[in-house]
């Protein structure tokens, strides 16, 4: 996350928001944003990711995260996944540079590795495969959550030797345009909160819009700078490679995990699908944030990892669901119904639909 932009046949495996923004990039690459119109550019990508992380803050239900506080040891296995064995991974792949990854796309790899879980696709996966709708949920919003600060500090620790990391000027950037807009979303939440819920899906198209419009910002300043000549159709397809046995790793590694810690089999699942993925509508924004006109090339495996999830878990969920009866009867019902409102099967079909359960977009 999966919340798709277009119609596309069932047959096709491909995410519509992806092929939206391969388009963009596209458009970057032949139309790119010079003088002016890239002051404009930068301008208007800094206000959508502002609008972004305020709707994130609006839409994460407070009721529903503390109503999950109670499933801790779970939250603190995804979370562990998310921000301790993933930066780990993404740090033993740097005996890969230079001969398999060139240096800018490795601080891509890298930074993947950094940014928090995603939310949508997670419940629609532990939903397919008859899971923890609930754990899932609050999972994904307590790791968006938290990413807003600890993405940015494990940044600092791990990526001052590559193009990236902190500096008095990009912890401004973060605070003015991700945390106080978040805050202020949690603030107005009480106010606003029923108007998002009435009008989810065009606000799912503002922000799908403004990813795709940090994503031509970034992009065309990447291609106005000329770093798109430090890339190979070769390197690409070693970065894929690297990126299939990375989440491969993340996949067995967070169900060996959570069967080893005791956690029942729909627990297991949430933790499988929450701790394995990445999300990327947390880590555009903050790509752009951190890394400015470089972003364009540093977020390119997190776009490919994102694809590559959404097409792999999809397999693997329908195939958790096949291969085992249903959770609601082995293990009770409230092992698949959420605490909040709705269920497994209004979860799924949110997502199919567009629109967001619980926490940020994906």
């Amino acid at each position: 996350m999966h919340r798709p932009v277009l119609k596309l046949p069932s047959w096709l495996p491909v995410d519509g928001f992806i092929l939206a923004l391969v388009g963009t990039v596209g458009l970057a690459a032949l139309l790119p944003a010079r003088g002016p119109a890239a002051t404009v550019a930068e301008g208007a990508s800094t206000g959508a990711v502002a609008l972004l992380f305020f709707l994130y803050g609006a839409r994460l239900s407070s009721r529903e995260a503390l109503d999950g506080l109670r499933h801790w040891r779970l939250h603190l296995t995804v979370l562990a996944c998310t921000f301790v064995l993933f930066p780990v991974l993404g740090l033993a792949a740097r005996f890969l540079v230079p001969e398999v990854l060139v240096p800018t796309l490795y601080t891509g790899l890298l930074f993947l590795c950094l940014v928090p879980s995603t939310v949508q696709s997670s419940i629609a996966f532990t939903a397919i495969a008859r899971g923890n709708v609930a754990a899932a949920i609050c999972a994904g919003s307590f790791s968006s959550l938290l990413g807003i600060v600890v993405t940015p500090l494990l940044a600092a620790l791990v990526l001052h030797g590559n193009g990236g990391g902190f500096s008095a000027g990009s912890l401004l950037k973060i605070v003015c345009q991700l945390l106080l807009p978040f805050v202020a979303g949690q603030l107005l939440r009480r106010w606003i909160g029923g108007f998002l819920t009435r009008h989810r899906t065009v606000l799912g198209r503002v922000d799908r819009g403004s990813i795709l419009l940090v994503v031509y910002a970034a992009f065309s300043a990447g291609v106005v700078q000329g770093i798109w000549h430090q890339v190979s159709a070769l390197r690409l397809l070693c970065l894929l490679g690297v990126e299939a046995v990375l989440l491969a790793v993340m996949l067995a590694a967070s169900s060996y995990v959570a069967g080893k810690l005791g956690f029942r089999r729909a627990d297991r699942i949430a933790i499988t699908f929450a701790g394995s993925k990445k999300s990327l509508a947390a880590g555009l924004p903050m790509a752009s944030v951190l890394f400015g006109a470089q972003a364009g090339l540093v977020v390119l495996p997190l776009m490919l990892f994102h694809q590559m999830q959404l097409m792999v878990c999809a397999v693997l969920a329908k195939r958790m669901a096949a291969g085992t009866v249903p959770v609601a009867r082995r293990e009770g019902a409230s092992a698949a119904t959420p605490a909040g409102p709705g269920g497994a099967a209004e979860a799924t079909a949110a997502v199919a639909a567009g629109q967001q359960p619980s926490g940020p977009r994906t």
